[in-house]
């Protein structure tokens, strides 16, 4: 799981494999598999080195590098 801020402030945590899209206009709007909308605080680049991270974490990269 990663850790986003959505814009009242409060902390949420997703499971990063469920993220279909990214998207920044201007809100950076989180679009699940699920189809549901998460828009949160952080950029997208800070998304995604948090997925690379959480990936690492767990082993995810050694079969993708």
């Amino acid at each position: 799981m990663i850790e986003v801020t959505r814009l009242d402030g409060k902390i949420y945590w997703i499971n990063p494999h469920q993220i279909e899209s990214i998207s920044a206009n201007p809100d950076v709007t989180l679009t699940m598999l699920s189809g549901k909308a998460v828009v949160i605080r952080e950029t997208p680049e800070e998304i995604v080195q948090r997925i690379i991270d959480y990936r690492k974490k767990i082993g995810g990269f050694s079969n993708e590098i």
